[in-house]
C-alpha cells in the first residue's frame, strides 16, 4: 500500500479513535458526534502529510517527528478556538500524528523508480 493511502487509512482510523475519546468528558457527550468528525478529518490531514512528507523523505526519525509537528498543529488549533482543554485536545492529536508519521515511514511502499 502507498504512503499517502496508508496515512489516510491509518489517520482516519486514530482520528476517529481519538475523537470518540471525548465521551470521556461529561460535558462534551452532546457534541460527540462532531467531535469524531472533527477528529476523523484532523486524523486524515495529518495521515496525508504525513505520507507525501514520507514519499520525499525516508527517515523514520524525521518522519516521526514531522507527523508529531503535523498532529500537534492541527491539535493546538482546535483547542485555540475551544479556548478549554488544552492539554485533553493536544496530547492525543499530537500522538495521533507521530503514530501515523512512524506508519507512513516504516510501512509504507515506496513508489516504483521510472525507468
Amino acid at each position: 500500500m502507498n504512503k499517502i493511502l496508508l496515512g489516510l487509512l491509518i489517520g482516519a482510523l486514530l482520528g476517529a479513535f481519538d475523537g470518540s475519546t471525548a465521551w470521556f468528558y461529561p460535558e462534551a457527550r452532546a457534541q460527540l458526534a462532531g467531535i469524531i468528525v472533527g477528529s476523523t478529518v484532523k486524523g486524515l490531514i495529518a495521515g496525508v502529510a504525513a505520507g507525501i512528507f514520507a514519499r520525499k523523505v525516508n527517515s523514520v526519525p524525521l518522519g516521526i517527528m514531522f507527523g508529531l509537528a503535523v498532529g500537534f498543529v492541527l491539535a493546538f488549533l482546535v483547542a485555540y478556538m475551544q479556548h478549554d482543554h488544552y492539554i485533553a485536545i493536544i496530547l492525543p492529536g499530537s500522538i495521533v500524528g507521530l503514530i501515523v508519521g512512524y506508519a507512513t515511514q516504516k510501512y509504507g511502499a515506496t513508489p516504483a523508480a521510472a525507468r
